[in-house]
């Protein structure tokens, strides 16, 4: 196939992405597919260019607000045209936040009559949302810990919520903008510097206990992952410096929660529309009960990511993964 890979863009999260791209386009040149490279902030790039970016790596902060900037003060127009993508046979997508992840490159796509793989735009843009999509996790009885929406005071909160809580930006990832709260006299600095990053911002009860994740491909669950981190929190450094978390696929619990819990991250896809990958994050208290934190409709695709792990623990390697994604893509384009 001709596939063309969008990556880079100009959310916090471009150097996941150009991450994610320097997996993505060799293994599927690997696979015999012909790859074009598009950074939606420059367009098409051309070979040396692309070999450039691509062989950068993700620095264990976010990119600066200044660095962004600059990004956007040169990005050319978003739209099919600027990009050129239209004499492909499907776009991967490997844009994570903003644009590319919230439903508007979706969208566009849409609009152009194109392949692409991930979710349709109404979803992205759900999924992208906490706020609603841990109301669709609720409506097929899925638990996730209690939240409230900012502005709230200190009192409150913790009356509500009680302490310590996680306050994070409503539409981001990569924990980018988030913050663990557990004095009173913390959480509306916490509040304005997620704001930073979104208009909105969400204040959720901290569940203390193992992190897991579940992987979607094709309609069913992938082998549960444990992520075990340095900190509290699985963090941006955390999850994208190598050797920072150590992960577990499939994850040393009884079969039985892993069963739940598969079944958790398959209600919630579904409930969500998604489409025909993503990934389900969950937190495990001391009780034994898994909360469900966010979903992500374009999961990583770095050296370290999550979903390519589960993947090969299901014996499907990291090429037929990608090839799979974009088959499945044109699949459901033509439907």
């Amino acid at each position: 196939m001709r596939i063309a890979v969008l990556f880079g863009g100009t959310s916090e999260e471009r150097d996941v992405s150009i991450a994610s791209a320097a997996q993505i386009i060799p293994a599927l040149r690997t696979a015999g597919h012909e790859v074009i490279a598009v950074d939606t902030a420059r367009g098409r790039l051309p070979a040396a260019d692309e070999r450039r970016m691509l062989e950068s790596g993700v620095t264990p902060q976010p990119p600066t607000e200044k660095a962004i900037a600059n990004v956007r003060a040169g990005a050319v127009s978003l739209n099919a045209s600027n990009i050129d993508v239209r004499d492909v046979d499907v776009v991967f997508i490997a844009l994570h936040g903003g644009a590319g992840e919230d439903g508007r490159l979706q969208a566009m796509l849409d609009l152009a009559g194109l392949s692409y793989t991930g979710s349709a735009h109404i979803a992205s843009a759900v999924a992208m949302d906490k706020d609603l999509s841990k109301r669709l996790f609720r409506s097929v009885a899925v638990p996730t810990p209690d939240w409230l929406m900012a502005p709230i005071s200190a009192e409150e909160a913790a009356s509500a919520l009680g302490w310590p809580m996680i306050v994070k930006p409503n539409r981001q990832g990569s924990t980018v903008g988030l913050t663990l709260v557990r004095r009173a006299v913390d959480l509306q600095p916490a509040i304005d510097s997620a704001w930073q990053f979104d208009d909105e911002v969400m204040i959720e009860r901290f569940i203390a206990g193992r992190e897991f994740t579940v992987g979607i491909l094709e309609g069913r669950a992938l082998p549960v992952g444990e992520i075990i981190a340095p900190r509290e929190v699985f963090d941006y450094e955390a999850k994208y410096q190598p050797m920072a978390a150590r992960e577990i696929f499939p994850a040393e619990i009884p079969v039985e929660e892993a069963h739940r819990v598969q079944d958790y991250a398959l209600r919630v896809h579904r409930a969500l529309k998604l489409g025909v990958y993503s990934r389900v994050d969950f937190r495990r208290d001391s009780s034994g009960e898994y909360w469900c934190l966010e979903v992500n409709t374009l999961p990583g695709m770095t050296a370290t990511s999550l979903l390519p792990q589960a993947a090969l623990a299901a014996g499907i390697a990291f090429p037929e993964l990608l090839d799979r994604i974009c088959r499945g893509a044109v699949k459901v384009a033509r439907r």
